[in-house]
């Protein structure tokens, strides 16, 4: 017995291991078909490159800046007369009303003396003249650049006013300035923790960012727009009944056109996105060809379609060799750019 615990039961224990192995072998790679059985497996599986329909809807062209609250820039008051400075009536840090009196200057032109017929010369007085400088706006005076019986021409500057005001400022970067087809007036903006988004006039959209500055004495000091710094830069006017302070954090948003019952495609089946592009239109027989076609404006996803398709035509949704379309917290939804690349 001990012989077969040792030797015999685990050698059979091996050839029945063996054998279930060998057949499992067999079946797998050298089982023969049964009789008459001529089916032979073929891939059965197909690439096909999504497809959207053309279709009508609404786009809603917002394009949204990331901004900062930024204090208007101190006014340099001028010197309107070239003479000497009498008298300095604000110290730097003072608040002054429009119209209110920065300094007095007083210049003396000494004049010829009168010689009568019979010899006889008469001194004249000087002409004397006064101005007094006064501050053009309402605000801080943010420095002081004269003092008493100082000498000035006229231009130099005599002071510096900040105005109690305030103006936003971002930068948009290429693909945003394309959706800006027309040029709105006024955006509105929001901000965190502060409030409820208000209406901001005068937009203009132009120039190079702002770069970072600041303002002389109490005025706070400016910082740099948040945003593409390759781009350009767009501003407008805060409300004056409206309480912010420089360096906030904003939200610009500048309607740009509305277009309903138009007809749409997403911009990732287009090639180009503003004024032409060429889309990729899939025939009867599934083959795509390429198309032409006039845009609209787009919202960042949604691209307006106003020539070269007829609703209910299938597209390619991708343009053919396209990188990938970002997804999820990827997407900017401002410019649809890829935010993870």
């Amino acid at each position: 017995m001990r012989i077969a615990k040792v030797w015999v039961f685990p050698i059979l224990r091996i050839l029945i291991f063996v054998a279930i192995a060998a057949a499992l072998v067999k079946l797998a790679f050298f089982a023969v078909p049964a009789a008459g059985d001529d089916t032979v497996a073929v891939p059965t599986g197909e690439l096909v490159e999504p497809q959207v329909a053309v279709a009508v809807g609404t786009i809603t062209n917002d394009v949204v800046v990331d901004a900062t609250v930024v204090a208007d820039p101190a006014t340099p008051v001028p010197a309107t007369l070239a003479g000497t400075v009498t008298g300095v009536d604000v110290v730097k840090g003072q608040a002054v009303a429009a119209g209110d009196r920065l300094a007095t200057l007083r210049s003396e032109t000494p004049q010829e003396p009168l010689v009568a017929a019979d010899g006889t010369v008469t001194e004249r007085k000087p002409i004397v003249k006064t101005a007094v400088i006064t501050a053009p706006v309402a605000g801080t005076v943010t420095s002081v650049a004269v003092i008493k019986d100082q000498t000035v021409v006229v231009g130099d500057a005599v002071a510096q006013v900040a105005p109690p005001t305030f103006h936003v400022t971002g930068s948009l970067a290429a693909a945003q300035l394309y959706r800006l087809v027309s040029r709105p007036t006024e955006g509105s903006v929001s901000i965190t923790g502060g409030p409820a988004p208000f209406p901001c006039t005068a937009l203009s959209v132009g120039g190079s960012p702002a770069a970072p500055t600041g303002t002389d004495g109490g005025a706070d000091a400016t910082s740099t727009p948040a945003g593409d710094s390759s781009g350009q830069s767009v501003s407008c006017v805060v409300p004056g009944d409206v309480t912010v302070f420089g360096g906030l954090a904003a939200k610009l948003t500048i309607p740009a056109g509305v277009a309903t019952d138009v007809l749409t495609v997403p911009l990732t089946a287009v090639e180009g996105a503003a004024g032409k592009g060429v889309v990729s239109v899939v025939g009867a027989d599934g083959s795509a060809e390429k198309r032409e076609v006039t845009l609209g404006i787009n919202d960042g996803t949604t691209v307006e379609v106003t020539d070269g398709l007829a609703e209910g035509d299938l597209v390619l949704e991708f343009v053919p060799g396209a990188a990938a379309a970002p997804q999820g917290d990827c997407v900017d939804p401002a410019t649809g750019a890829d935010l993870c690349s």
